[in-house]
């Protein structure tokens, strides 16, 4: 205990607070190293958060609740593919556009959800390890969607670092033209990453709805698809550094809510900005100091790609 604030509640709670984030970022680091910079997070969260909820409050299961949210991120991720890779719209644009769509179309479908409490989502029994001291809080007291998003972290950095397919995503990345040029089907390794972004997006927000909150509220993401967002930058488009740049911001989030309950005599509104405003300040200096300024982002990030180039 320092300063009043429970040290080892407050990484527990940092760990799901950085869930939603961790999530999106991960699936928008994959669509950018693919070539593709999709602006729309922001929507695939709330929508999924809406359809999550909507989808575990109908069936009695957050698990269901999770695949709905997922599958809706995908779509309006594939919707966006749509729109930038076969009708070649503007990608900033077009994801600007389409993160209003999905804000406006969840507060609509939102409505009649208002005021109830969603299934809840069980946290794991790991026998022993839960019982261990401060160990045990920390690391071993948490829901299935905690370590889920551990997983993919790993399972993301090694996929792209190994895999054929992940040479092939990242070759696209770099240069699509080159690529198309290889025999790679550059459109539809696109479509396929983005998919991948959205569901992880979608599945983020429906985190949001069913475990962080838990309830039903308009726009609800509060700008978590922007910090996801900053967090690829910020990694340099590496999964390791983004589960970093997720906990920085989770670990912000938890300590303002810690501040908050110990009475500290903050501003609440001082308190609920924090995170987003240090968090952003942090990202964007160690951004400009990587390495000397050296880019990293793929050479082709938010380039049109057509076969005919």
């Amino acid at each position: 205990m320092i300063g009043g604030i429970d040290i080892v509640t407050l990484i527990a709670a940092l760990m799901a607070a950085s869930t939603p984030v961790l999530l999106a970022a991960t699936g928008e680091l994959v669509a950018e190293k693919a070539g593709v910079l999709n602006l729309g997070v922001e929507g695939m969260m709330i929508l999924g958060a809406v359809a999550g909820f909507a989808t575990a409050v109908t069936t009695g299961s957050p698990v269901l609740g999770f695949i709905g949210g997922a599958i809706a991120g995908a779509l309006l991720a594939s919707l966006f593919a749509l729109l930038t890779q076969i009708l070649l719209s503007n990608q900033t644009a077009t994801g600007l556009a389409l993160t209003l769509f999905g804000l406006g179309l969840s507060a609509l479908f939102g409505k009649g959800f208002e005021g109830i409490r969603p299934p809840p989502t069980t946290k794991i029994d790991l026998g022993p390890l839960s019982d261990m001291p401060v160990l045990g809080p920390i690391l071993f007291h948490h829901d299935w969607v905690v370590y889920l998003s551990l997983i993919l972290v790993a399972v993301t950095w090694a996929f792209l670092k190994y895999s054929r397919m992940g040479l092939i995503i990242r070759a696209v990345g770099e240069n699509h033209d080159a690529a198309h040029a290889l025999g790679y089907r550059v459109i539809a390794v696109r479509f396929a990453a983005l998919a991948f972004g959205g569901a992880l997006a979608g599945m983020g927000g429906a985190y949001l709805s069913l475990v962080r909150v838990p309830q039903w509220t308009e726009g609800m993401t509060a700008g978590a698809g922007w910090i996801a967002l900053a967090i690829v930058v910020f990694a340099s488009w590496k999964p390791e550094r983004v589960l970093i740049g997720a906990y920085l911001f989770g670990g912000i989030t938890a300590l303002q809510l810690q501040l908050q309950a110990a009475g500290y005599a903050i501003p609440v509104h001082l308190l609920s900005m924090a995170p987003y405003v240090i968090t952003v300040l942090v990202l964007v200096i160690l951004s400009a100091t990587h390495r000397h300024g050296a880019p990293a982002a793929p050479a082709a990030l938010g380039r049109s790609f057509h076969a005919s180039n």
